[in-house]
């Protein structure tokens, strides 16, 4: 694992790194008796065979207006150099650097993007951006730090792609979501890496006073990893909906871990995962309703439901509640089912052929996801997205 920082790098960066390298050293692998990692064997994983990737990424260029006046769209190296505080207090406040992925991320990224919304103002249009693996056999550490301060408004879809389909590698990312009182972030993080790729990811977002989060998940690509995305909801009045779809097929294994942590009282979230496997693919989304002390007025939900398509293929869906106050609404729901097969007899005994039929089960099923979302461009691009992934890992049934 390489140390070496470029010599422009702020100290407070340089200090980062090479805390990130020792603890990177010094943390082993998480093994299946570790909580949480029970479904996902890392026993094949060696992180000293990957070469270090740059990437391409499309959607940020350099030297984009960044006085602090209006929003700041930029890439986050050229950030740590030239805002400062703005950076440095935000950067690593809300992902600890607690395990070897994160650690090893903190050591060794170079992109990365900072997305600023100052007090009042919004992101006149979505950013949409392309984070491209490129190298074959090696990793790419990449960073996302979103800020939107008190009123902002920003929505951001993000594409994590390898170069090709063959590509081989391991790519590791973290995010952080900074949403200020009264601010409104929408944000897609869509997964499509190639089925050679490992996919590690941590991602957290911290919600204040009277804060709105929009967080859709998509799993289409990778082999097999583990992503880990956290709500902390931490102002009285914050509001989270987070919604997840993932669709593997082959021997692709989908692992999704989430947390909502109610921190504040009067807070609510409401999240919902949906899968489709077919072949042999197997998937496990583990669910954490977290209600801290003085929480009161919670109120929270989670589900998560799975469709298999063949008989090989297999889900876990694990929810799960601690709650630590008196006065809430906590509840969950889950279920792994194959296609109903009373549907399927009802559209065929209409005159639809049963591929037809089970297609548009399916894509019913997919694509009640994308109505949680609110009309417009998002919801559009969400269900062309999901009936896009359906096609393929249908074709390759």
């Amino acid at each position: 694992m390489a140390e070496a920082v470029a010599t422009a790098e702020p100290d407070w960066l340089v200090e980062r790194r090479r805390k990130g390298a020792s603890l990177a050293r010094e943390l082993e692998l998480p093994t299946p008796k570790a909580k949480g990692w029970e479904f996902t064997d890392l026993s094949e994983l060696d992180l000293d065979a990957y070469e270090p990737a740059q990437g391409t990424v499309k959607g940020v260029e350099s030297g984009l207006d960044s006085d602090g006046g209006p929003p700041v769209v930029m890439p986050l190296a050229e950030a740590a150099g030239q805002l400062g505080d703005l950076v440095r207090d935000r950067f690593g406040s809300v992902v600890p650097m607690d395990d070897p992925f994160v650690a090893r991320n903190e050591a060794n990224w170079q992109n990365g993007v900072l997305v600023y919304v100052p007090r009042g103002q919004r992101l006149e249009r979505p950013l949409d951006l392309s984070v491209i693996h490129d190298g074959n056999g090696s990793q790419l550490d990449w960073r996302t730090l979103i800020v939107l301060e008190d009123g902002a408004q920003a929505e951001v879809w993000e594409r994590y792609q390898s170069a090709d389909s063959e590509s081989e590698g391991l790519f590791n990312g973290v995010v952080e979501l900074v949403v200020g009182p009264g601010a409104n972030l929408r944000y897609v993080c869509e997964q499509e890496l190639s089925d050679r790729t490992w996919v590690f990811a941590t991602q957290r977002a911290e919600l204040a006073r009277d804060a709105s989060l929009e967080w859709v998940a998509l799993g289409f690509g990778s082999a097999r990893g583990k992503v880990r995305m956290e709500t902390k909801l931490d102002g009285p009045g914050a509001n989270a909906k987070v919604t997840g779809a993932y669709a593997g097929n082959g021997r692709q294994h989908l692992d999704f871990d989430t947390t909502q942590e109610h921190a504040a009282a009067h807070t609510t979230s409401d999240l919902a995962f949906r899968g489709v496997l077919t072949d042999r693919a197997t998937a496990v989304w583990r669910g954490m309703i977290r209600v801290d002390p003085g929480a009161q007025q919670t109120d929270a939900f989670q589900e998560s439901r799975n469709l298999l398509l063949s008989k090989k293929a297999h889900a876990d869906a694990i929810p799960g509640l601690e709650i630590e106050a008196n006065d809430v609404r906590c509840t969950h729901a889950a279920a792994v089912a194959q296609v109903d097969q009373e549907q399927l007899y009802y559209l065929r005994a209409r005159g639809m052929p049963e591929a037809q039929a089970k297609r548009l089960i399916i894509d019913g099923f997919l694509q009640e996801l994308a109505e949680r979302t609110g009309d417009g461009p998002l919801r559009e691009a969400l269900s062309a997205a999901l009936d896009h992934r359906l096609a393929e890992i249908l074709a390759a049934a």
